[in-house]
């Protein structure tokens, strides 16, 4: 029987509920070490000294490591970047006596107790000297500049098409508005940290929270002049990173430093209030211009979007280009830009630039379905791109109809009134907004092995990572229906940098790229033992036809009524092995690059708002996902429900707020960085709409951790305009901006 497509529980559940799975900052080792990030205290200018004798002297502090103490390390740029770094100067921790932004590294303290090592920091006395700074986007957006095309997955925005100026000024309707979206911090439960152990022969073993052991291995040899072979990097569990794990952090190579220098394990784990150092989603200001004719025709469609990066980095996303995706129109024009602020490098965050691009987008289609008074859902049936207008290709698959359909009817949609403010329960308003949402399908290169000991059980294994997603469950459905096997007999192992490489996990394409891997190798295993059964398994099975001979458990039998069998033990002992092994690297087929290839979501959500006091809740969301094949439909659904609650939190809650006269993030823990928990949490539908695909990937499968919350935020903001008449284009949707 096929295990894919079945909603099975996840097959690492119990070792994370009983404590038995072990994260970057549990493993044990002899003699360990601990170390403590001193923060620089301003957010621009230069350490003028650094005096650490309070804590050298305090016993049981083994080292305190600064610009001026650490190692050697290499000059050149490219030694500090790690495969998916964006264009510009990488960031190099305790490099100088140059700050670029508050809370960046100034100091690590290695003692024998994290605690020792956490009270000796406080006694490191950092004098500085205060240059201007600037925190504020809308201060610098004169400033912004088209960003450096060296990030891996960025796609500038398509030239333009038509002439979208001519089209809005002759046009009856027209919408033209900004909306912003602030930063947002990923805080997964596992905070980043990291344990070193290095060995006499300048060996290191890594155990490091990280979406993908191959990208930091690569990172460490190339900063630290180690041979390849003297790394290894081991991810077992990841709790949480949600993009902030695909890069390497700071707390790593400073860790690293520590280890080579006293020759022995150091861990370093950052605390809550560090996690707002490094990564986030950048904020952003953004234009949307839309001009349609009486009848709802788009005519027009511009998109133009600012967003903060470093002042050594262009961290860029796709932001604007889903706008020329999504709609059919003749005339369109879309832009982006960055802008320099004294922060941190921002990072990938769940479905990044999607996310904060389809929030204006999908605001000012159901602004311009207002200003003609048509039902939205109407309006974007009315403008639905049947191809890819921006690659001029058709789609190797879109069911965003059936989404709609489907959607709309599970949510009961029919029911709405056209007017806001129509519907009212006691002290509440009552909205329902929709929204859609897309992301990209890819497929990367990924390598898996597997191999089958005497008793028919066998390991599956690539160095891809599970960061919560069910990669360790998916994967062995895939390979259980490859090799014909039972669930239990097959077991899948990964992060490691010693297994077959896999890229980062992200981007949603692990499972259409390792999965595909894991099927190929765990196929071709299949065919070996059939192959050795013809030969070994004596004169029934040496003349089967094809089909004839299957699995049954550790047995290989002939024949529907399995009348003759033979043990894979004895067959492997018959032909002289104690094991049959295979190993399969799978790549894109040239056939996609003649397609474009995404992922669709229609998102409908019911708000009621408080009138008096502006508090809006979201009681109900309904999300219809067109993502191909669905290998889990309970994890799965569980990555769109999780998605889900991100976009409540992204527009009701979520804002790092900077004290801009400082130059820090001011909510820097989980007590004033507000995001959903259990108590705002209603329902939420999760309908998968059926999709085959033959060209995304030889699984037909799209990947489902980042569309589920892609367009949720617009579709709470349209409710909310529904239920009350207020358009707030500013997120997160505070009671004060009701309100005002």
């Amino acid at each position: 029987m096929r295990v894919s497509g079945t909603p099975l529980n996840r097959v690492d559940g119990t070792q994370k509920v009983t404590g038995a799975a072990r994260y970057a900052g549990e493993f044990a080792a002899d003699g360990l070490a601990y170390g403590f990030v001193v923060s620089s205290a301003i957010a621009s200018g230069r350490v003028i000294s650094i005096d650490a004798s309070a804590a050298l002297e305090t016993p049981g502090v083994l080292l305190v490591l600064t610009h001026e103490n650490r190692m050697t390390l290499p000059l050149m740029d490219a030694n500090y970047k790690d495969a998916i770094a964006p264009g510009g100067m990488p960031f190099r921790p305790l490099w100088d006596d140059r700050i670029w932004f508050s809370g960046q590294p100034v100091a690590l303290v290695v003692a024998q107790s994290l605690e020792l090592a956490r009270h000796a920091a406080s006694l490191v006395q950092v004098r500085y000297e205060h240059t201007p700074h600037c925190t504020e986007l809308d201060r610098v957006i004169g400033n912004a500049y088209p960003p450096s095309l060296e990030k891996g997955g960025f796609e500038p925005p398509p030239a333009p098409r038509g002439d979208a100026t001519a089209a809005y000024a002759d046009a009856p309707v027209r919408i033209n508005e900004f909306y912003t979206t602030p930063i947002e911090f990923h805080n997964p439960m596992e905070m980043h940290g990291c344990t070193v152990v290095p060995d006499s022969g300048e060996r290191l073993t890594v155990y490091e929270k990280t979406q993908g052991v191959q990208n930091t291995k690569q990172y460490l040899t190339a900063m630290f002049g180690l041979k390849d072979d003297h790394v290894r990097v081991i991810s077992p569990f990841v709790g949480g990173a949600f993009g902030s794990g695909l890069r390497p952090q700071y707390h790593l190579p400073l860790a690293v430093m520590a280890a080579l220098d006293l020759k022995r394990p150091v861990r370093v784990t950052l605390t809550r209030q560090q996690m707002f150092t490094f990564s986030h989603r950048p904020q952003s200001i953004q234009r949307v211009v839309l001009a349609a004719t009486r009848e709802g025709r788009l005519t027009a469609v511009a998109h133009e979007a600012v967003s903060e990066t470093s002042l050594y980095e262009d961290y860029c996303d796709v932001v604007v280009n889903w706008a020329g995706q999504l709609y059919a129109c003749d005339n369109v024009r879309l832009g982006y830009k960055v802008a320099q602020l004294n922060l941190p490098t921002p990072g990938d965050m769940r479905a990044p630039g999607a996310t904060q691009g389809l929030f204006p987008l999908e605001s000012a289609i159901d602004e311009l379905a207002a200003e003609l008074r048509l039902d939205p859902l109407k309006l974007r049936l009315i403008n639905y791109a049947e191809r890819d207008d921006n690659k001029n290709l058709p789609f190797s698959s879109k069911a965003l109809r059936e989404c709609f359909e489907r959607g709309a009817a599970r949510f009961g949609w029919s029911a709405r009134p056209l007017a806001p403010r129509s519907m009212r329960d006691g002290d509440e308003l009552v909205g329902w907004g929709m929204a859609t949402g897309i992301w990209e399908a890819l497929q990367t290169q990924a390598s898996a092995r597997a191999v089958m000991t005497c008793d028919g059980h066998v390991v599956v294994s690539s160095s891809t990572a599970d960061i919560g997603t069910g990669t360790y469950t998916a994967m062995t459905q895939i390979a259980a229906d490859a090799l014909h096997a039972p669930l239990d007999m097959v077991r899948f192992d990964l992060g490691d940098t010693a297994l077959p490489k896999a890229p980062v996990e992200g981007g949603s394409f692990t499972v259409s790229s390792v999965g595909s891997a894991v099927q190929a190798a765990c196929t071709q295993l299949h065919e070996q033992l059939v192959a050795l059964a013809r030969q070994y398994g004596g004169p029934v099975f040496a003349q089967a036809k094809a089909g004839e001979l299957r699995r049954n458990g550790a047995r290989i039998v002939h024949g529907a009524d399995a009348r003759e069998t033979v043990s894979i033990d004895e067959l492997m002992a018959r032909a002289g092995m104690n094991q049959l092994q295979q190993e399969a690297t799978v790549k894109p087929e040239d056939r996609q690059k003649q397609y474009s290839m995404a992922t669709h979501s229609a998102v409908f959500a019911e708000v009621r708002v408080d009138e008096s006091l502006g508090i809006a809740r979201v009681t109900r969301v309904a999300s219809a996902v067109a993502a191909g094949r669905i290998i889990n439909p309970k994890t799965a659904a569980n990555q769109v429900a999780g998605g889900v609650v991100w976009g409540i939190g992204m527009a009701l809650q979520e804002e790092g707020q900077i004290d801009h006269t400082l130059g820090r993030v001011m909510n820097h823990d989980l007590a004033l960085y507000h995001f959903p928990v259990n108590a705002d949490i209603r329902d939420i539908d999760v309908i998968f709409v059926d999709e085959p695909d033959d060209v995304v990937n030889p699984l037909g499968v799209k990947g489902v951790g980042e569309i589920g919350v892609v367009g949720v935020a617009a579709a709470i903001a349209n409710a909310i305009w529904h239920a009350t008449g207020k358009r707030i284009r500013d997120l997160p949707i505070t009671p004060d901006k009701l309100l005002a």
